[in-house]
């Protein structure tokens, strides 16, 4: 890959991560009962647009409406961070090679990465295993009553569990329009 568009693909990777405070804090879906909550997340994600594939690990702390999140190498090399804050409709990216950009929303900044703007206003609660609040959305749940299949904003999120008694999701693959992000979930913890 190109290493122009490697840049681009992790930018825009991490936007979308990223991306999941700028919707703000509404009541939870009823049939999943998942409020908002502050959290922080450690895992691996990978991505697929076409031919391009990138892989990346991350570390993302949420705690409405701000969200930061670095991407590193598999070997621990930080390549981008970013930050926003919904409340002040600012969000911005810092490449490692030092470039930067910002914009007053997530899907201005994403349109500019990967072409088109994604919806990723829900991913905070997507991680949640819940839909984002006020948008339609179709949820499939398993026998344990837990989301197995989100369908919300032209994207759709399959969950996977550590186990029977898991809460939390430890996998999810999102698919939105043509990029497919596979994401493993190491360690949750509150914020």
């Amino acid at each position: 890959m190109p290493r122009t568009a490697a840049a681009a693909l992790i930018a825009g990777l991490a936007l979308v991560i990223a991306a999941c405070a700028s919707a703000p804090p509404a009541p939870p879906v009823a049939a999943l009962a998942v409020r908002d909550e502050p959290f922080a997340l450690e895992g691996r994600l990978s991505a697929r647009r076409g031919n391009d594939a990138i892989s990346v690990g991350f570390a993302w702390t949420h705690a409405s409406p701000r969200d930061e999140l670095v991407l590193t190498t598999p070997l621990g090399q930080a390549v981008a961070e970013l930050a926003g804050d919904a409340s002040a409709r600012r969000v911005e990216v810092r490449m490692a090679d030092g470039r930067r950009d910002e914009a007053s929303d997530w899907a201005s900044l994403t349109e500019r990465f990967v072409g088109f703007p994604l919806p990723v206003e829900g991913l905070a609660w997507w991680a949640q295993g819940a839909a984002r609040a006020g948008a339609a959305h179709a949820v499939e749940l398993d026998a344990a009553g837990r989301a197995s299949v989100l369908r919300q904003d032209g994207c759709e999120v399959v969950y996977a569990y550590g186990d029977a008694a898991t809460r939390r999701a430890s996998r999810l693959v999102i698919v939105c329009h043509d990029v497919e992000l596979r994401i493993v979930i190491d360690r949750w913890r509150d914020a």
